[in-house]
């Protein structure tokens, strides 16, 4: 087998393994490394050798959530009316946390394992600091309202509105209204 094929395998191999995570983490179901091992159909010291944990496991299947809200913060940068942005910008990271078990996971764990992640959250939380910055500068945000304190905040809507509706549908339109009362409680 030449080094060309053992790449394409290992790469096919590391794609089963997040796809398999992801699949696990979108039913609720808590990540096994041993268990990701099996149902992907890799041996366990593949996957070991890849994700050394399950916390480096979840924060590779948040990567691509984390970036795409990068990315939308990035967007919402660019926009002229920066209450429209951030609050926007809000909006769609509430539904990335209610559509995305494994962002609200990361984001919540007191700790990054991977450089890439801890990147990324810098990044974001970067970003929408400006975006929130913004805002209180055109006199829309309340003085005393931080990053630091809509980060939790917009975690705690995410948690009511899984507890409170089982369906999807439900859970954005709870979400929403209380993203709503909190942006109502904080407007400046």
């Amino acid at each position: 087998m030449t080094s060309a094929s053992m790449r394409k395998d290992a790469a096919r191999n590391r794609q089963r393994i997040i796809d398999v995570a992801r699949q696990l983490v979108d039913e609720g179901t808590p990540l096994q490394l041993n268990d990701v091992a099996r149902l992907a159909g890799v041996g366990v010291a593949t996957v070991y050798r890849r994700f050394p944990t399950p916390e480096a496991l979840m924060e590779t299947v948040a990567a691509p959530g984390l970036e795409a809200l990068i990315t939308r913060a990035e967007q919402a940068l660019t926009e002229e009316d920066p209450w429209a942005a951030l609050t926007g910008f809000l909006d769609v990271t509430l539904e990335a946390q209610l559509t995305d078990p494994s962002l609200t996971i990361v984001r919540a764990a007191p700790e990054r394992v991977l450089p890439r992640t801890e990147e990324l959250t810098a990044t974001l939380d970067s970003l929408a600091g400006r975006l929130l910055d913004r805002a209180r500068t055109a006199g829309l945000v309340q003085g005393v309202v931080t990053w630091d304190d809509l980060l939790p905040l917009m975690c705690g809507i995410a948690f009511a509105a899984k507890v409170h509706s089982e369906d999807r549908p439900a859970r954005l339109d709870s979400g929403r209204r209380y993203l709503g009362v909190m942006l109502q409680g904080m407007r400046g």
